[in-house]
């Protein structure tokens, strides 16, 4: 594995129970894996949508929430949340392992 597929498998696990990623949905982890890696704590819920529009488009261009954050319900935002708090809390992990 490499590491940014562990980084990737991180933030995966920092979600909580009730997000649910679909389960082909490895190449959007990366993704945030990278966010994880480049923006750590500063990672927005902007940004988290914006990354799973660059996935989507590749798997369903036709999807409807593939507008700008700015446009989208605030139900749809808040789905974002618990993304941008997992890869938080695993770019906090990330970092306690690179100062080891």
């Amino acid at each position: 594995m490499t590491y940014i597929e562990d980084a990737a498998d991180l933030v995966r696990s920092c979600l909580p129970p009730e997000a649910r990623p679909p389960e082909d949905a490895a190449p959007l982890f990366l993704i945030y894996a990278l966010l994880a890696r480049a923006k750590g704590e500063a990672t927005t819920t902007e940004d988290v949508h914006d990354a799973w529009s660059a996935w989507m488009a590749t798997v369903n261009p036709q999807h409807g929430a593939l507008v700008r954050f700015d446009e989208l319900p605030p139900e749809a935002r808040a789905q974002d949340i618990a993304y941008v708090q997992a890869i938080h809390t695993a770019a906090r992990q990330l970092a306690g392992r690179e100062r080891t």
